[in-house]
């Protein structure tokens, strides 16, 4: 008796095509709308931390002066904020998963050293510029103190 309740679904089953994808031959179609996880073009990054404020779980880590950003992989939950938040849109979103591993990692990027040349450079320029305006401003307010 039970057997008849199955056989119609049994015999459906016979002739259709396989549920199931060729993993190793056959790429994943990823559908539209799933986040994937979070990936960084860094030497665009400036650095700003907007995404680390913007994590909701605190995933993320910044350092302005080694020029690295850090992702906890285990803590990020794809949620996308920081891409959103980010200013210059060096953060994206790619499409699959992360490669599993056996143990919690954090992923460190750091900037190339041409790009923390240039941006030590922009800094040195910045605060001399700054020390040259303070130095004017000083000399102004000694002149009207004179004057």
């Amino acid at each position: 008796m039970a057997l008849m309740k199955f056989a119609p679904e049994a015999l459906k089953n016979l002739f259709m095509k396989p549920a199931t994808k060729m993993y190793p031959n056959e790429e994943p179609v990823y559908p539209e709308g799933s986040r994937g996880h979070v990936k960084i073009s860094i030497d665009d990054c400036i650095s700003c931390g907007m995404c680390v404020r913007a994590c909701p779980n605190g995933a993320l880590k910044v350092d302005r002066n080694a020029g690295t950003w850090t992702i906890d992989r285990f803590d990020c939950i794809a949620c996308g904020y920081c891409v959103l938040k980010c200013p210059k849109k060096c953060l994206f979103m790619e499409k699959g998963y992360q490669v599993p591993g056996p143990e919690k990692k954090e992923d460190t990027y750091t900037k190339s050293p041409e790009v923390l040349a240039a941006e030590e450079e922009k800094r040195r320029i910045a605060a001399m510029k700054a020390a040259e305006a303070k130095a004017a401003m000083e000399a102004k307010a000694s002149e009207e103190k004179k004057g």
